[in-house]
């Protein structure tokens, strides 16, 4: 099981150009960009590692290109993802965040659904 996170998630990984069209329209639309990265994908582990400083005010997405290959060059057995945020009402609200790269051999969870008392349901992830 391939792990998910974000936008096309549940897709074939993007390719670069597919990445490049996607980081255009958050560009175009005004939006910071950030690129993370992480070896734990945990569901929980919200707290990626962030590859230089969000990007903002970009022209064109030459710059954030340059920057996931750099990042890709560093740490390409990680996962690696892209943010972008909207700052137009006043605080940062994340519009897109997809993964732009994956480890060759991904470990995947496991989920495991429990029924208790008064129909609780729990939920337990596990690495495989």
């Amino acid at each position: 099981m391939r792990v998910t996170k974000g936008t096309f998630s549940f897709l074939p990984d993007r390719t670069d150009d597919e990445i490049e069209a996607q980081l255009r329209y958050a560009v175009g639309n005004g939006w910071a960009l950030s690129i993370e990265f992480t070896d734990d994908p945990h569901p929980r582990n919200v707290y990626w590692d962030m590859w230089g400083l969000p990007m903002f005010d970009l022209e064109d997405p030459g710059p954030a290109t340059a920057e996931i290959a750099a990042c890709r060059s560093a740490h390409g057995d990680d996962y690696i993802r892209v943010g972008a945020f909207d700052s137009s009402r006043g605080w940062e609200t994340i519009r897109l965040s997809f993964l732009v790269n994956r480890p060759k051999d991904e470990a995947g969870y496991h989920l495991t659904r429990q029924e208790g008392r008064n129909r609780e349901i729990r939920y337990t992830t596990t690495a495989r």
